[in-house]
Order: structure tokens, then sequence, then C-alpha cells
């Protein structure tokens, strides 16, 4: 038998996350419908684990131990990393999916071998993949920057981010690594910038266009447009509605202040300072540089897959150099 039916139905889990990747990488959201159904089958397959082992001829204390570090460190560790806004909300819910879907080693066997090949003494599973996911990660910056380093783009952001032509900054997802003053970390995030273009019914062409008369605060919709959620739309996330035009403050450069007061939420965290200097660079600059962040879920992905087939690569390295 290639492994028992929890472990097999557990690989139900590859596709999901699979699909999962692409989404994240192509909009930045990912349905909370899309782990409603893996969640179910997380808790099912975990009491039938638990009542085959507590029924069987061991006590299965190390089972329960393994569990308990699953349950009890792995999600609320991604929690907390949400809290603080380490993680999305979806990269959270997929790691505690993974804390309760995968608290111990599955076991698939092959002709020759039995994957995962490299397990670790510890047999924490969720701890391998989000080791594994951690790795994962690492080379996406690395990559980052033998890309920049191979096209001769030079300068302070090499190693998070990306040249891209201002015209195509709202078909991308991600966070200026400019401002007046020059490079930072903590830039306008593309998807407000997304939000207030939407909100007031006007295309970041049309800003371009004339940065003078949309600077005036006196030129802010009446009746502003519904801002979304600054996803990429197949229109450009910017509504056609042409709105009612009234008046505001002059104190209040591109209405930012109102627009962060007239919406729900905080749109990401930004400020009206942010988004002031973020327009501000985006009408003066023909190509600016973007941190397009790391799609979570893709590293999570790879972390999943090579845990189920290689094991441990922290683990086995640690070993290389005869720590573990």
């Amino acid at each position: 038998m290639l492994g028992s039916i929890p472990d097999l139905l557990r690989l139900l889990a590859v596709p999901v996350f699979g699909w999962a990747a692409y989404r994240d990488v192509k909009t930045r959201r990912v349905p909370n419908r899309a782990w409603v159904p893996l969640a179910a089958l997380a808790v099912v397959l975990l009491l039938w684990d638990s009542y085959a082992v507590l029924t069987g001829p061991t006590a299965g204390r190390a089972f329960l131990l393994r569990v308990a570090i699953s349950l009890g460190f792995v999600a609320p560790l991604a929690y907390g990393f949400w809290l603080i806004g380490g993680f999305g909300g979806a990269d959270a819910k997929a790691f505690m999916l993974v804390a309760v879907l995968f608290p111990v080693y599955p076991v698939y066997y092959l002709p020759t071998a039995a994957l995962p090949l490299e397990p670790s003494a510890i047999g924490v599973f969720s701890l391998t993949i989000l080791s594994n996911t951690v790795l994962a990660g690492v080379v996406y910056p690395l990559g980052v920057a033998v890309t920049n380093l191979a096209r001769g783009r030079f300068s302070l952001a090499m190693f998070i981010g990306k040249p891209v032509a201002v015209e195509q900054v709202p078909e991308e997802y991600g966070r200026l690594l400019e401002t007046t003053d020059g490079f930072t970390r903590s830039g306008l995030d593309v998807d407000a910038l997304r939000m207030y273009l939407q909100w007031r019914g006007a295309t970041l062409a049309e800003v371009r266009a004339d940065p003078d008369a949309h600077r005036d605060p006196d030129s802010l919709p009446r009746v502003p447009n519904d801002p979304g959620d600054g996803s990429i739309a197949t229109d450009g996330g910017v509504s056609t509605d042409a709105p009612e035009f009234g008046t505001a403050a002059t104190a209040d450069p591109w209405g930012a202040e109102r627009f962060l007061d007239d919406i729900e939420g905080s749109a990401y965290g930004t400020s009206p300072e942010q988004l002031r200097e973020g327009l501000e660079v985006l009408v003066s600059e023909d190509e600016v540089w973007i941190s397009p962040g790391i799609p979570f879920l893709v590293p999570m992905f790879a972390g999943l897959v090579v845990s189920l087939v290689y094991g441990d690569v922290l683990y086995a390295l640690l070993g290389l150099v005869g720590v573990a």
C-alpha cells in the first residue's frame, strides 16, 4: 500500500495549495472558501489518526506530543505573525491549516524508498513545512538581485525590488521604494494607490497629465466612488463613472486625508504623508522601483512539496555541519 488512508487524503492539499499560490501571484487574494473543505478534512483526519493511535498497541505519547506542538506552537505562531503584519490573512489561515492537517510526518511507500526521505528528529511535520517555506522564501530576494545585476540595474533597492514603468504601476502589486527624498522601505502600497484612484474616479494617466488640478482638494468628488480593496480589476481598477465635484480644505493636498477618513479601514496602513509622497513620485518620474513583496503562498507551496518528497532541508543541512 502506498500509505495510510489519512496520509493519502492529505495529498489533496497539494493541488489546493498550488492553486492558492497561483492566485497569490496573480491577484494577491485567496477566497476564504478555498480553505473550508481542507479545514474540515484536516479535523476529520486528525481525529481519525488520534483514534487509531490511542486505541492501538502503544500509548501514542510521541504522537500526542507532536500534535500538541503543532497545534500549540505552529498555529499560534502563524496567528501572531498575522497580528504584527508579518503574514497576510490568507498566509496565516494556510499555515494554521497546515498545523492541523500535518501535525506529524506522513509516510508514502515507493518500491525503493519511503517518502519523505529526510524526516527530522522532532517529527513535527508542520515545523518542517515552516522551515522549508522560510528557506524557499530566501531564494526569492537572491533571484531578484541576480536578475537586476544581469540587466545592469543598480540601486539601493536592487535586492528587494524591480524597476517598473510608471504607467504599469496600477497593474502591479507591491510597495513603492521611493519618495521625493530617495530610497525608502515604507513607500506607498500600490493596493492603496488603486483604492485612491478608484475612490476619486481617475486613472493614473489622468493624474499624471494634470497633477496640479488633481493636487487641488477642490477637485475631489462630492460623492466618491467605492474604493474597493485595491485588487487589480479588468478595467484597471478605476471606475469610469464621472464623480460630482465639491470643495474641501485647501490644507489637504491630493485629498489624502479626506480619502483615508472617508473609507472603511486603513488602506493597508497608509498615512496621508505616504499617499502624498507616492503621488508626487508617480507624477514626476517615468520609472520607479517597486518591492513586489513575496507572495508567501508560493514558498509555502514549494515548502510543502519539498517536505513531502525530501523532508526537512534545514535539519539535513545542520546534519552536514555536525549540528543536528
